[in-house]
């Protein structure tokens, strides 16, 4: 098949494509005077806890090299917790531990590390090495997430969670992340986790994929990838909608997880968020934005999450059901 044929047949199915998510769609919706609430983690913690959203707990920010050098103090009664740069995307550069051992910890992998290499860790977040822009930058320390048992049997090594894409505060398209022993734990799509999409209106999934291959069972355990009800959707909804008065970027990525104790959590957004979840769920975002626009437009007053999050399942019923 030709390149252009391959457009044609995309195109036919409403996939939204990199340029058009770009020039059409985030250059248009999203002000950058907003882009620091999203890009960087500790200043989008605090707008989102500023809202009544709840997030991981922050234990702490490591700002110097001298900071990094004296961790200890910071962690000395830290069992578990998570430690990330402000300003990487992707996953990269963070680091899971889940116990500790005298004077070393377990990372979620199992490997042992002594404080001089977390140490070693941070000094390289400080020096920008995950960035955005390569920019020097901050580490963050958090709690540590426990997901929710219901997922136990589809993931691997890690914690899943669920991407929420919201335009102009609707919800429109949403999946689910499950991190494998390739992606090494971590709920990243181009590292191998699985990405199984969700109807918005049941909250059940609806198809899979690995590698951008479609799959039935999770690799690692054998689970059934379909047709699994995501507990409390109507929550994680509202929860997204919510996101978008923090943060009113029209096209935002709101990523959630489902803690055993706390419930959904906001762990961050963004700004510029990936296509793939269109691959997840076997369909395209362009009718779904359009079906937006004709409503924003005709009802820009909206400004409740509840009443957008039932327009977008009133769309969901009557023309984006997979």
């Amino acid at each position: 098949m030709s390149l252009f044929s391959l457009y044609r047949q995309l195109s036919k199915h409403g996939v939204l494509g990199l340029n058009a998510r770009n020039g059409d769609y985030i250059m248009r919706c999203n002000s950058r005077r907003l882009y620091p609430f999203v890009d960087d983690k500790i200043l989008c913690k605090q707008r989102l806890t500023d809202a009544g959203i709840n997030v991981p707990d922050l234990l702490g920010v490591i700002a110097t090299q001298h900071d990094a050098a004296h961790l200890l103090g910071k962690l000395h009664d830290q069992g578990e917790f998570v430690i990330k740069p402000a300003n990487g995307s992707g996953g990269d550069g963070i680091l899971v531990i889940t116990s500790r051992r005298n004077q070393r910890w377990i990372t979620a992998s199992g490997t042992v590390i002594d404080l001089d290499t977390m140490a070693h860790y941070v000094s390289n977040i400080l020096t920008g090495m995950y960035s955005l822009a390569g920019h020097p930058d901050r580490a963050m320390i958090e709690t540590l997430v426990h997901f929710d048992p219901v997922f136990t049997n589809l993931t691997s090594q890690g914690v899943p969670d669920i991407r929420v894409i919201v335009y102009h505060g609707y919800p429109v398209m949403a999946m689910t992340r499950l991190p494998t022993r390739q992606s090494d734990g971590k709920a990243n799509l181009h590292q191998g986790a699985v990405g199984a999409g969700i109807d918005i209106g049941s909250g059940c999934t609806v198809n899979a994929v690995m590698q951008n291959a479609n799959v039935d069972e999770h690799p690692d355990t054998g689970a059934k990838l379909t047709g699994f009800q995501i507990p409390n959707w109507e929550t994680l909804l509202a929860l997204s909608a919510k996101c978008y008065d923090a943060v009113p970027l029209g096209y935002l990525g709101v990523d959630i997880v489902l803690d055993r104790d706390l419930g959904p959590l906001v762990l961050e957004l963004n700004a510029r968020p990936g296509l793939n979840i269109q691959i997840a769920n076997g369909a395209g975002l362009k009718p779904r934005l359009r079906a937006i626009d004709q409503r924003f437009k005709a009802d820009h007053s909206t400004t409740d999450p509840a009443q957008r999050v039932a327009s977008a399942k009133m769309l969901n019923e009557q023309c984006w059901r997979i």
